[in-house]
């Protein structure tokens, strides 16, 4: 089962992830949340680490693996690789932030953890914004909350046929993030966003193609397969030509970016500083409870 009260998973791998990650020992051993190898001139970030499969009941705290993923963004950003993969041990990709970690956070020091958390979101995402080379996303399975908010800010999204997207904030009483207000609806369009946004539609793999917002599908036996055939694509282009490509495609956007993604940060700043927050989410834990 999926980490529920995470924003990354942490389930065991698939059979079809070995392909994708083989080779990588050092990913074995780690106990991290996010682990970051480079193999050649590819970085390979992989989020919930195998150590941490083993422990079902563990739940990873969501700072820590904003910043670890940030961090690794970091490392990447200074070597000499030429691109990032960005995938995920298991069946889900990431699932949302969990109301009830909120709830425990929120319910200590409400104005010094709702600036905590919405600062480290700011810069978790901002990481993503800055980043110069290509990020590529594999997506194994299910995309939910943050996680799918922010792929408009990768550059080549591949998809499982087991993959979907959702951003359930509005159902769980949070406003959009990961920039996800600006992107969706030029991406998908007003309707479609809103719909995602405001209603918690889930779109399937093949809808998300078809709208935009991934890359290609490719059948979940042969997934890692196809994925690896084209980074290596990838990997072969000139790593100047990759950042100057992609530094000609997205940067009349990174300021628009980085001001919408302050915007969204100050909302949930406020937002989770107000005791109406506090109680709206408690209610909605509360027939989350009655519903099971």
């Amino acid at each position: 089962m999926p980490a529920k009260s995470t924003s990354w998973t942490v389930n065991p791998p698939l059979a079809h992830d070995q392909h994708l990650f083989a080779g990588a020992e050092t990913l074995q051993r780690s106990c991290a949340l996010a682990v970051a190898e480079k193999q050649e001139v590819i970085v390979r970030l992989l989020l919930g680490s195998p150590a941490w499969a083993t422990l079902p009941l563990l739940v990873p705290p969501l700072l820590q693996i904003m910043k670890e993923v940030s961090r690794a963004l970091g490392n990447a950003a200074a070597d000499d690789s030429k691109l990032l993969l960005l995938s995920a041990v298991g069946s889900y990709f990431c699932s949302g932030i969990d109301p009830s970690y909120l709830i425990g956070r929120l319910s200590t020091d409400r104005r010094k953890e709702s600036s905590r958390i919405a600062e480290a979101i700011r810069d978790f995402v901002t990481a993503f914004i800055h980043f110069k080379k290509p990020i590529v996303v594999a997506i194994n399975g299910p995309a939910l909350g943050l996680g799918a908010s922010i792929l408009p800010l990768c550059d080549i999204i591949w998809a499982s046929e087991k993959a979907w997207f959702q951003t359930p904030s509005a159902s769980i009483r949070l406003t959009p993030t990961g920039c996800s207000s600006y992107t969706f609806p030029q991406i998908l369009g007003v309707a479609l966003a809103n719909e995602m946004l405001l209603c918690g539609r889930k779109l399937t793999a093949q809808e998300a193609c078809s709208r935009g917002l991934v890359s290609q599908v490719f059948w979940p036996t042969t997934f890692s397969q196809e994925v690896m055939l084209r980074v290596k694509e990838m990997a072969n282009c000139s790593a100047m030509v990759l950042e100057e490509s992609k530094c000609l495609v997205r940067s009349f956007l990174k300021s628009v970016l980085e001001e919408v993604n302050d915007r969204e940060c100050q909302m949930l700043k406020q937002m989770w500083s107000s005791t109406k927050f506090l109680e709206s989410l408690f209610t909605y834990l509360q027939e989350k409870v009655y519903d099971v």
